[in-house]
């Protein structure tokens, strides 16, 4: 059976083993370290990263070789940006390593003031809820790679901090919840209320004409209008008293009973004279 450091020489693809690419934008060193001490352990060869493996004689070609791979799989997992910066002839693995390291720890605390800014001021905007959630967790991520990280309580704080006006009865429910919502509890809160906000509001439709839906008609309650004399006259055929009019008609036929002109019965009368007669006793 081929020994590990011997099976190291199979790897030839890096990218299968180590799929994160190292970058100073993402600032993910800590996250690549850890992949890349555990890909090196486990063909052990780990000795070429901490310093404690040495070349037996300067002509040690078995080293020389493993070294070399270590150093193939260090440039095969960083941005063209850094191997720009770290690209040295005849360096041996560990001093690739350690330049590196510092590479990444010496600006820590510089950008760990930028990305508390960041976190500080960032909002939500037009993003969703899920974009919003998922890049205040990558800031916190950097920060804990800088050797800055944060509470998971002051995550859920900069997350409220940030959220537009829609959100504040969401907003007042995670605040005020007890215990304090972890970050995941508060973002699936966040997506419930996102999702009821987006859906569209139910229209109240009045039903077609015809159908057995109640209707109620509502009038304006405005004072009443005596009606006209005139009309009165038209409607009633019981005495009214008010003043005598004068008759611009002629020759209009009454209705029902009574036609004659001296009767005072039910109907409209000939002339005016009938009419001045109804009000005698």
């Amino acid at each position: 059976m081929a020994q590990p450091a011997e099976k190291a020489f199979g790897v030839t693809h890096i990218k299968s083993y180590i799929p994160l690419v190292l970058d100073m934008q993402k600032m993910n060193y800590d996250a690549w370290r850890e992949l890349f001490e555990t890909h090196c352990l486990s063909f052990s060869v780990s000795g070429h990263l901490d310093g404690t493996s040495v070349p037996a004689t300067p002509q040690d070609t078995a080293w020389k070789e493993r070294d070399g791979l270590v150093k193939m799989w260090i440039y095969g997992t960083i941005s063209p940006s850094i191997l720009d910066t770290v690209l040295k002839s005849r360096c041996t693995a560990r001093e690739l390593w350690v330049t590196i390291e510092n590479l990444f720890r010496d600006n820590k605390e510089d950008r760990a003031i930028q990305l508390e800014n960041e976190l500080r001021s960032f909002t939500i905007g037009d993003l969703s809820v899920h974009d919003y959630c998922q890049k205040l967790k990558s800031i916190s991520d950097l920060l804990a790679n800088v050797d800055s990280p944060i509470t998971e309580r002051s995550l859920v704080i900069h997350m409220l901090n940030g959220l537009s006006d829609k959100f504040d009865n969401i907003h007042n429910v995670i605040k005020h919840k007890s215990p304090f919502p972890s970050f995941g509890a508060a973002r699936s809160m966040l997506l419930l209320e996102e999702e009821r906000l987006n859906k569209p509001s139910k229209q109240v439709t009045s039903a077609p004409l015809g159908t057995s839906t109640p209707h109620l008609l509502y009038t304006d309650a405005g004072p009443s209008t005596p009606p006209s004399s005139h009309a009165t006259n038209n409607r009633n055929s019981s005495p009214q008293h008010f003043p005598p009019q004068t008759n611009h008609g002629h020759q209009n036929r009454g209705r029902g009973r009574g036609r004659n002109n001296g009767y005072r019965g039910r109907g409209r009368h000939n002339n005016h004279h009938n009419i001045n007669n109804s009000w005698m006793p």
